[in-house]
């Protein structure tokens, strides 16, 4: 089955992207006014609106497949490819792309999209954008779905030759740290795992990390006070690095931690990417000493990867390495899904926890398909998108993963 026509189609992202250097740079950012010069090649402004293209190929069983190309907040940061401008991709997506699409049989999923991940002759031997090959993906999936007439999760299960679960997974719901409203609701909801609560800048976590300390104390006292006796979420903190420009000494650091530790009591606490190093092998390096010195200690806090750990080929070099319990597979950063997939059943032949993240800054689209994915590859958890609204990424996440086990046991029923 061809596609008997494909369209591109300009609209927004769920969130905006963000110049992480320029803010972690200057103590006196302020995201509602563009006081700081941008740093990152590629921005004009040190905040923009995020872009998205859609992908919609039309099939000849009146069937419509849409992927969303996006990209992350903080493009260009860490080895990420440059800032996702919309206008810029178009002539590459009609003059090249479309043709071949044109041409592609969707009937199988796994061959089209390794072919994407490749160098294209037709662009001096390039790759597309990690954002065009996210996008270009999430639409070969969903057309070999409609196709094959079965869901998503299903034609991976076929494919890499999983089992898919019938159970929701985990979701890790997204807050703004300065909303007591939004953390309530998710304690209402007793989602998982939360609240995420990113802390971008050094002077965000206070002096000696005073800040962040009381904030893990406020949260682990919150949901014991409203979640009840038998709601045990994890917590789980995203602090960008700064844990390393407040602690230069490591074994600083790791008393710190073993404090947030006690803060976090009763509940376990996860850390993500507590060090930016200036290199993926530092990063590395540091995360395993850091690991190691915490289990010396008996100090039970999880270490995260996400930043440096942005390919199929990071994700491999962090789990062999030992270097962290869980790492983050920020899906529009491995560009084609397929990445993503393979990324998740190495980390769980290796042993590594596993988040089936991404970005604030994706779609309902591609956060749907992520949670077919998840069924199918079974990640330890997600994190919740589009958007930092939490409520609105976690209904999205759970109601498609509902929804795909209840179609899929139907369907299985009656085999």
């Amino acid at each position: 089955m061809q596609p008997v026509d494909v369209q591109f189609v300009v609209g927004l992202s769920g969130y905006f992207v963000k110049d992480l250097q320029a803010v972690r740079q200057s103590p006196a950012y302020d995201p509602l006014v563009d006081n700081i010069a941008p740093c990152t090649p590629g921005f004009k402004k040190v905040v923009q609106a995020g872009q998205t293209i859609s992908i919609l190929l039309h099939l000849p069983n009146g069937g419509i497949a849409i992927g969303d190309c996006v990209d992350v907040i903080f493009s260009g940061a860490a080895s990420r490819d440059p800032l996702f401008n919309a206008e810029e991709h178009l002539p590459i997506l009609e003059s090249v792309v479309k043709p071949w699409l044109l041409r592609c049989d969707v009937a199988e999923f796994q061959a089209n999209a390794r072919l994407v991940d490749l160098p294209w002759s037709q662009l001096q031997n390039c790759r597309l954008h990690t954002a065009i090959r996210y996008g270009l993906t999430q639409a070969l999936l969903s057309a070999t779905s409609l196709a094959r007439r079965c869901t998503m999760s299903e034609v991976i299960c076929r494919e890499w030759k999983t089992t898919m679960t019938y159970s929701p997974i985990d979701i890790l719901a997204s807050c703004h740290r300065n909303d007591q409203l939004q953390l309530d609701r998710m304690i209402m909801k007793q989602v998982a795992m939360l609240p995420h609560a990113s802390f971008v800048h050094v002077n965000d976590i206070g002096p000696k990390g005073k800040t962040l300390h009381d904030y893990v104390r406020s949260v682990s006292q919150r949901v014991q006070e409203r979640g009840g006796a038998g709601y045990r979420p994890r917590l789980h903190f995203d602090v960008y690095g700064t844990l390393g420009d407040a602690f230069h000494n490591d074994e600083e650091l790791v008393t710190f931690l073993g404090d947030l530790e006690q803060q976090a009591r009763p509940y376990n606490l996860l850390i993500e990417s507590p060090i930016i190093a200036p290199t993926k092998s530092a990063q590395i390096q540091r995360f395993k000493q850091l690991r190691n010195r915490l289990r010396e200690r008996s100090i039970n806090v999880k270490l995260v990867a996400d930043e440096w750990c942005n390919t199929i080929e990071d994700i491999k070099e962090f789990a062999d390495a030992e270097a962290v319990d869980f790492v983050q597979v920020k899906m529009p950063d491995l560009g084609g899904i397929q990445n993503s997939i393979d990324a998740v059943l190495y980390c769980q032949s290796k042993n590594v926890g596993c988040c089936l993240g991404g970005s604030a800054n994706e779609t309902d689209i591609s956060a749907r398909i992520t949670s077919q994915v998840a069924l199918a590859a079974r990640p330890d958890f997600l994190l919740s998108k589009p958007g930092i609204g939490a409520d609105e990424g976690v209904m999205v996440l759970m109601n498609e993963m509902l929804r795909t086990a209840a179609v899929a046991r139907r369907q299985n029923s009656k085999i």
